[in-house]
């Protein structure tokens, strides 16, 4: 075949995304820019010059002879993978088969954006030669990229382009064999060197340009050789890292990668002595997935994961590689745990910049601050205002002016509050027990950082919330409660309606990612998250509602897999693989989350308790390079997917939170409470119900009664003058708002002197629109 010739291209191509069931990570701590994944034992995404942006799907091999013989080392499925230690990311990955063994070591530079790739061929060298295949993704885009062969300074290079980025794919024998023999590019389905191999069982096609397109760059190599992957903003630029690379030992590349990283580690206080050498380096591998995820260009930003979820279905742009404020400020708690303060408090940094105007954060984003999806979640504008209290609370909060911040957050808070528009599933709006927990901490911890007038609000709004939890979230009586035989229960998410009529508890609450709602009222949803009210110290661990609650999740969404416990995030979820175990596609079935068990692991040890068997089981629900998933399969085994009870799904994997919360329950089991436990917060509650004398109307919350002999607030998003009387407007008069700094105003109406059975009645003139409310608002004087 003529090498001039341009691949033909699919008439319909699907581009997806690499399994997202990661092997293991990887980063350089110098000035490169690129991030690496290995999955399946070959080099999945590759990530440049940011975190968030994906350049490749893959870079594999295949192993043949010329003869019709070959095999694609990741359908192979015989590896094990190596690190020199468990916290450096210099990857050895052997593939074993009966006429061959494949060693490929995977090394970023420290100084160039370019990945590195030893390997060698043993066995049957005399028959055997092995192809790279690379699926190029320039810039997460997988309909505009370009590929060719060509000579570059009279070196052989595998290039790719599209708009601002380029990739170069050379190679370098340590011997005198030739590096490169035939080489092709093509179009994914169509042209590609898998589907050459596939249809011809040997290499036919030598194609030198191809797409646009989802392309494949594809080369025959010599039994032994380095490959450089180099990135820039052109193909010649990609070129010039890629052969400046090839131009340096491998060895001294990989021994620097793993200078560096001992270095980092040893700053750290990754050292727990009193766990298992295998909890100890289940430690240490977390601490450094945390260190990987982190981002080069916007200092303190970390992604989620370096995964999209069942990517081999999925051809989103956006997967896991995005910052989440919640998964963030709960990395910087763990960060902090482990003695990675300044890594903290760039977080708390990078935080203070994107938060937007009104003091909440987006519900996902890109790394530069543009949003990702549109949904608002109460709790991602509270924690980063824990993350200052935790700081504050260490003395390392020095330089870091974040009072404005926690003023707006507070702000947000509290005129939106207790309701959240979704909860931390991203799934429903109303209220949650986990975000409340997360909002009446924030309240309480950020109300050092303000002025008199807004501390006492924020303490005042804190205080009840906390009183009303029960009233909001707990149902009793219920043909569940008497199934189960408790006498109630938390319940997964009470509908927005329940703050200004009652019965709402029984109001139908739509399950999202299923194929079908199951129809469940709210009163029969439970879930997992009321044991943060405990963890923050809002309720005890021995207090009735939360022991009753504990029966109805431990026998309703917990499973017991070999690894362990695990729990459901909540009853019906459809977030998870098919019962055949095929991928989500929208609708699933959910599965098991290990962060959920580090988080009983948390109520476990407040219990008194010790929660080693949690760590454990955590540890033993990792993949085969330690990474702790999303999910784990807790149903019958489905070999033909791989999916095993106890072990990985094919969901993210590493989840960075989880690795945090890993590393949160190591260090809380030494101090005997939770690491990430507010200070301000438990000291003011001490697990305790506050009794509640000051009785608040609005912003969200409109009770019809109020105890006789409390003082009545009222509390608006704008200035008003509310006019007000009692029994039918009896003794009627005017009283102004005023600014609590907090974009709420209040005014008390002195009512203290009312007795049961008297109602207030009252109403409200605008005073910045300079018109009158429509509505009558009426309250009873109560027992």
């Amino acid at each position: 075949m003529s090498p001039s010739m341009q691949a033909p291209r699919s008439a319909l191509s699907h581009p997806t995304w690499a399994p997202a069931r990661k092997d293991m990570v990887g980063t350089s701590l110098g000035s490169s820019r690129l991030w690496f994944t290995v999955a399946e034992g070959i080099v999945t995404e590759v990530y440049y010059p940011r975190v968030d942006i994906p350049q490749i799907r893959d870079l594999g091999f295949i192993i043949a002879d010329d003869q019709g013989f070959w095999v694609e080392l990741r359908r192979l499925g015989n590896y094990e993978i190596n690190l020199p230690k468990p916290y450096i990311p210099a990857v050895e990955v052997i593939h074993r088969h009966a006429r061959f063994t494949f060693i490929l070591k995977i090394c970023p530079s420290q100084r160039r954006d370019v990945l590195l790739l030893h390997y060698q061929l043993q066995g049957d060298t005399q028959n055997l030669r092995p192809y790279v295949l690379l699926s190029a993704r320039l810039g997460g885009d997988a309909k505009n990229n370009q590929a060719f062969v060509a000579e570059h300074n009279g070196h052989r290079v595998l290039w790719a382009n599209q708009g601002p980025f380029g990739l170069a794919l050379m190679a370098s024998s340590e011997t005198d064999e030739v590096t490169w023999g035939r080489c092709s590019v093509g179009c994914l389905e169509q042209s590609d060197g898998w589907q050459d191999f596939n249809r011809h069982g040997r290499m036919i096609w030598q194609y030198d340009s191809a797409g646009p397109g989802a392309v494949t760059l594809m080369g025959e190599l010599s039994s032994q050789a380095t490959l450089a992957l180099g990135f820039g903003s052109s193909m010649e630029a990609a070129a010039t890292l890629a052969m400046s690379s090839l131009n340096e030992d491998f060895s001294s590349v990989w021994n620097a990668q793993c200078r560096v990283w001992e270095e980092w580690y040893k700053s750290c206080n990754c050292n727990v002595s009193d766990l298992s050498r295998d909890l100890q380096q289940k430690l240490a591998l977390s601490s450094m997935v945390l260190k990987v995820h982190e981002d080069r260009t916007y200092c303190g930003a970390t992604v989620a994961s370096l995964a999209v979820p069942w990517g081999e279905n999925n051809h989103n742009r956006g997967g896991y590689h995005l910052v989440w404020c919640r998964d963030l400020a709960e990395t910087a708690g763990a960060m902090i745990a482990m003695g990675a303060v300044e890594d903290a408090r760039n977080v708390l940094r990078y935080l203070i910049a994107t938060q937007q105007a009104d003091g909440h954060w987006l519900q996902n984003q890109w790394l530069g601050g543009a949003s990702f999806w549109q949904g608002i979640q109460l709790d991602e504008a509270a924690f980063p205002v824990l993350l200052a209290s935790a700081l504050r609370d260490r003395g390392e909060l020095g330089g870091i002016s974040c009072k404005d911040m926690v003023r707006r957050a507070l702000g947000f808070i509290a005129r939106e509050g207790p309701v959240t528009g979704q909860d931390r599933w991203e799934e429903d709006s109303g209220v949650n027990t986990f975000t409340l927990a997360v909002a009446i901490a924030a309240l309480v911890e950020g109300s050092i950082f303000l002025d008199e007038e807004a501390r006492g609000f924020a303490l005042q709004l804190a205080d009840s919330w906390n009183a009303r939890l029960e009233e909001w979230t707990f149902v009793a009586d219920t043909s569940l409660a008497r199934k189960l035989k408790v006498s109630g229960y938390y319940i997964r998410i009470t509908p927005e309606d329940a703050l200004v009529h009652e019965g709402a508890q029984s109001e139908h609450v739509l399950i999202k990612n299923r194929a079908c709602d199951p129809n469940l009222p709210a009163n029969e949803q439970i879930a997992t998250d009321f044991l943060q009210l405990v963890r923050y110290g809002l309720r005890k661990a021995d207090d009735t509602c939360i022991l009753d609650s504990l029966k109805i999740i431990d026998q309703k969404l917990k499973t017991d897999t070999p690894s362990g416990p695990v729990w459901h995030r909540y009853n019906g979820d459809g977030y998870g693989e098919h019962e055949d175990g095929s991928a989500f596609d929208g609708s699933g079935r959910g599965r098991g989350w290990p962060l959920l068990t580090g988080e009983r692991g948390h109520y476990a040890l407040l219990s008194g308790n010790d929660p080693l068997p949690y760590l454990e089981a955590m540890a033993a629900m990792t993949g085969v390079g330690g990474l702790i998933p999303e999910q784990v399969w807790d149903s019958e085994p489905v070999p033909e997917h791989h999916l095993n009870p106890g072990k990985p799904s094919d969901s993210a994997m590493p989840l960075v939170w989880a690795h945090s919360e890993f590393i949160k329950l190591c260090y809380s089991r030494i101090l005997g409470y939770p690491v990430d436990r507010p200070v301000a917060t438990w000291k003011r509650y001490q697990g305790i119900r506050p009794e509640i004398t000051h009785e608040l109307w609005g912003p969200r919350y409109l009770p019809r009664h109020i105890r006789s002999g409390n003082t009545f607030t009222i509390a608006l998003r704008a200035p008003a003058r509310v006019h007000w009387g009692i029994n039918s407007w009896h003794d009627a008069q005017d009283i102004d708002t005023r600014d609590t700094g907090l974009g709420v105003y209040v005014a008390e109406l002195p009512v203290v002197g009312l007795k049961p059975g008297d109602t207030i009645q009252f109403t409200f003139y605008w005073l910045d629109q300079e018109k009158w409310e429509s509505t009558d608002y009426e309250v009873l004087i109560a027992e």
